[in-house]
């Protein structure tokens, strides 16, 4: 398998991820996001209030990180993150779960959505047989005092 596939099976593997946006004095501010929609090319799609925070650091600053985390899975991703005003993409994707957020539902009128484009993406994935190999390279190197090395299936670079 190619690491590009790989990559964007992992994605859609994840149901939240954290969103990554710099603030404007510089620093880097990271909240959880549930992930509204991972899509076949590796973008992803949020929901939020247009009245946040993270909507006033992106108007300053598009560059986004976003990670993800399984107990034996870890990707990451950098690119540029839009904010998307889009009823009929808003309709596709509503949950009805989001109205703990937006009471009115999807017409409320601080809903926005959010589109991550990646131009790069990392991933670490230490399930099934791949990482079961791991451990065992991991507790040889213990043993003999040694550092254990990871290969590409495990841990890849992808640009996107």
């Amino acid at each position: 398998m190619n690491t590009q596939k790989k990559l964007i099976e992992l994605i859609h593997d994840f149901d939240n991820a954290m969103l990554v946006t710099k603030t404007d004095d510089g620093g880097l501010d990271a909240r959880p996001m549930a992930i509204a929609e991972a899509t076949d090319d590796g973008q992803l799609w949020f929901v939020t209030s247009r009245n946040s925070g993270k909507i006033a650091e992106l108007m300053l600053d598009r560059d986004v990180a976003v990670t993800l985390q399984a107990s034996n899975k870890f990707v990451t991703l950098s690119g540029q993150c839009r904010v998307i005003d889009d009823a009929a993409k808003l309709d596709q994707l509503w949950k009805e779960a989001w109205k703990v957020w937006f009471p009115e539902g999807k017409n409320d009128p601080n809903i926005t959505l959010l589109r991550v484009e990646p131009d790069h993406g990392e991933y670490w994935d230490n399930s099934g047989f791949t990482g079961i190999k791991y451990l065992l390279r991991a507790g040889k190197a213990y043993v003999q005092g040694e550092r254990a090395e990871t290969d590409e299936k495990i841990n890849a670079s992808v640009s996107l």
